[in-house]
């Protein structure tokens, strides 16, 4: 397919998002400003004391997690293929203060616009969906960090993105491991459900084999993979709120979050 024409379709959607994004109680743009951090428990406990290392958040929207682990120490640059959404994040950035760096690019060329190599390189929740082949992915993150350093990413579960969401029920219409684009026209976003906004997009879904295989084969160390039942974010229809302020299936058939670290060797 015309991946450049895919590209271009998310990046004008993504533009469109940001405004809404940011004045949405999803994302509690206020909040933040105040202090509030919008990293969640599972990349805190997997990371650790970031404190005075250089750190690397690939696909970082309008800038709020890239911020979040500067006002933990640190020195961080943020990188996104949405204009607006570097845009905010720059603006965020010269107003609280912080030190972080930001760049426009698409993720797959990030080592064409950075050359420095990180001690960690972070990436989060709803990016990889973005990505046609995780191999170039892989290898970008390879070459972006210093020798022992720290890849982490937290994502939704590819078995939750086999479903249709625009359709009432959610119904069971895609691949674990599908190779063609997943093309969606959809009103709204997950911020803002009833948003005059008309969203196209173009995804992909990648199984834990192929996110596995695409570190291993760029020369990565795998220290750990997770898989969690329970969410952060309450984004999939029917689930429920558990007494630690998670969300999660009524009946946990699968887990909706998972979480990989792997070594620079």
């Amino acid at each position: 397919m015309d991946f450049k024409h895919a590209f271009e379709t998310n990046r004008e959607t993504w533009n469109k998002k940001v405004a809404i994004h940011a004045a949405s109680d999803f994302y509690n743009l206020e909040g933040f400003k105040t202090g509030e951090t919008s990293l969640k428990d599972y990349e805190i406990q997997a990371l650790g004391d970031v404190s005075g290392k250089s750190l690397l958040h690939l696909q970082c929207h309008f800038g709020q997690d890239t911020l979040s682990w500067s006002r933990k120490g640190a020195q961080c640059t943020g990188l996104d293929i949405s204009e607006e959404a570097i845009k905010l994040a720059k603006k965020l950035n010269h107003e609280l203060g912080q030190d972080a760096k930001f760049v426009c690019c698409n993720v797959l060329d990030a080592s064409a616009y950075i050359i420095e190599q990180f001690d960690i390189v972070f990436t989060s929740y709803g990016t990889i969906g973005w990505l046609p082949d995780l191999d170039p992915w892989g290898q970008l993150i390879f070459e972006r960090l210093k020798p022992g350093g720290t890849f982490y990413i937290v994502e939704f579960h590819p078995i939750a993105w086999m479903f249709d969401y625009t359709k009432t029920p959610p119904c069971l219409s895609y691949g674990y491991q599908q190779k063609e684009a997943i093309y969606e026209e959809y009103k709204g976003t997950y911020a803002d459900t009833n948003a005059e906004l008309s969203s196209k997009e173009y995804g992909w879904n990648h199984g834990l084999g192929e996110v596995i295989s695409s570190l291993t084969n760029a020369g990565f160390h795998i220290d750990f993979l997770k898989e969690h039942h329970a969410s952060p974010y309450n984004i999939f229809p029917g689930l429920v709120e558990t007494v630690a302020g998670m969300f999660e299936l009524p009946d946990r058939k699968y887990p909706l979050i998972f979480e990989v670290k792997a070594t620079k060797r």
